[in-house]
């Protein structure tokens, strides 16, 4: 964390300053935004508990996926709801982004 500093002082420092740590054992971290998900892969978690506010530190190997905008459930209760063939599915959700509006369209 810092260079040429000897961690039990750094940690005896923070101890004195109020200042809790704890490594927490994580495979795999997941961020969801409203995008797409970050994937931190091989993390080191710190949680950090400063004067009662609790914060976490991560590290790691950071991948980012586009989230899908529907599932093969989706695609699936369209074609139920409409009657038409799975293409036609999926032009309808890729087109309107949203199931509901996407069943409107194919029944009009």
């Amino acid at each position: 964390m810092f260079p040429n500093v000897n961690p039990k002082q750094l940690e005896k420092a923070m101890k004195k300053l109020g200042v809790k740590q704890e490594d927490i054992e994580a495979s795999e971290v997941l961020i969801k935004t409203k995008d797409k998900d970050l994937v931190i892969r091989n993390p080191n978690v710190v949680k950090v508990n400063m004067m009662g506010q609790e914060t976490f530190q991560i590290t790691g190997d950071i991948e980012e996926q586009e989230k899908e905008l529907f599932n093969e459930e989706d695609v699936k209760t369209v074609m139920e709801q409409t009657n038409c063939s799975k293409e036609e599915a999926i032009e309808a959700l890729e087109k309107e982004k949203d199931l509901a509006a996407a069943i409107l369209s194919l029944n009009q």
